[in-house]
């Protein structure tokens, strides 16, 4: 893996992950020609890479399957890096994920990145029926093994799946008698806690911390990385990532509303609701509780927004906080449009290329 430079004049490098929200109001078709629109917007603007994270049985989340949007997004982007940030890993076979990543390399070489969590993306009953089991995140490491396995054709000999082949792939290539493929996916171990930290130094890959989950100890995952890196074959010195909620407006005011969509989406996971984005005027007419008026503000805060410039400080902030070589902006908001005006903003404030 490649350490890109930074974006425009930022201090760091930019990019993008797209939940697929989608709000009460607008059709899943809505969303997802939105989604191929800020994939391209991304792409003409510079981020270094566009991802999409998996989810199930949310109303206002809208990708189950990250890696069959990425298919799409391969016909309709030139430069940019495409790929699931997360693939929930226990919920899948990793010889299907294997084939469907060497599908993608092959339509987009050099251009694919598969990033590897463990939460479920969902609630228990839907990860049962996922047949997810409870011993699942325990069989994380395991599992990371035997997909890098297919996708490398590398299993050790006396390996149960040494003679399974993940086609397309260098076994693949082999029979058929043509070069291996001189590039493959970027694999990232994704997560927000000290123990992802711990797996992905002792893997010598990339390291993506998702803040936008909750006040996790970033600081001492980044420290935990860093500090127990082991150099591979596939990257020599640690590389971190960093993921945030963002919303730019010329009015701040308009940023803090698109927000508390969000926020309020939160609260419903916490009350046993589905994950939905209401209107910002039916959360602001909602009768809060000062428990639920509290997470509401937490909520809303996690998300750094303002105008341009007061979200750029604050991803700045960041960055200095936990020395990271990339900030990933989680683009949301009640309205799709929230998303591309906040990419545009960015960009401009970072004189990134003109679209």
């Amino acid at each position: 893996m490649n350490h890109p430079s930074p974006s425009g004049t930022a201090p760091f490098v930019l990019s993008v992950l797209d939940n697929a929200f989608t709000g009460v109001g607008h059709t899943v078709n809505e969303t997802y020609s939105e989604i191929i629109s800020l994939a391209k917007l991304a792409d003409r603007r510079g981020f270094q890479r566009f991802w999409m994270s998996e989810h199930h049985a949310m109303p206002g989340a809208a990708i189950p399957s990250p890696l069959l949007m990425a298919a799409r997004l391969t016909g309709e982007t030139e430069r940019i890096r495409l790929g699931a940030g997360g693939i929930m890993l226990p919920n899948h076979v990793p010889l299907v994920i294997a084939e469907q990543v060497g599908m993608l390399e092959t339509l987009a070489p050099g251009r694919i990145d598969l990033g590897l969590g463990r939460a479920p993306g969902t609630d228990g009953a839907t990860a049962a029926a996922l047949r997810r089991h409870a011993s699942a995140n325990d069989e994380f490491p395991e599992q990371i093994a035997e997909l890098l396995g297919f996708l490398g054709n590398d299993f050790p000999q006396g390996h149960p799946y040494a003679g399974v082949p993940a086609v397309p792939g260098p076994w693949q290539a082999d029979e058929n008698r043509v070069p291996h493929s001189e590039t493959s996916a970027d694999v990232w171990i994704l997560g927000s806690s000290v123990y992802s930290a711990q797996v992905a130094a002792r893997l010598g890959r990339p390291y993506a911390f998702a803040l936008q989950f909750g006040s996790a100890d970033i600081l001492n995952a980044m420290r935990i990385y860093r500090e127990n890196f082991r150099p591979s074959p596939f990257l020599d010195t640690p590389y971190s990532l960093v993921s945030i909620g963002a919303i730019a407006d010329e009015d701040p005011a308009e940023a803090r509303r698109q927000a508390t969509s969000t926020a309020m989406a939160m609260l419903r996971m916490f009350q046993r609701k589905p994950f939905a984005l209401l209107p910002p005027e039916e959360v602001a007419a909602y009768p809060a509780n000062l428990h639920e008026r509290q997470i509401l503000e937490e909520y809303t805060d996690r998300t750094i927004h303002g105008t341009a410039a007061e979200v750029a400080a604050g991803l700045e902030d960041l960055q200095r906080q936990t020395g990271v070589d990339e900030v990933m902006l989680v683009t949301g908001g009640y309205l799709r449009r929230t998303q591309a005006h906040t990419l545009e903003l960015l960009a401009d404030h970072y004189s990134m290329p003109a679209a």
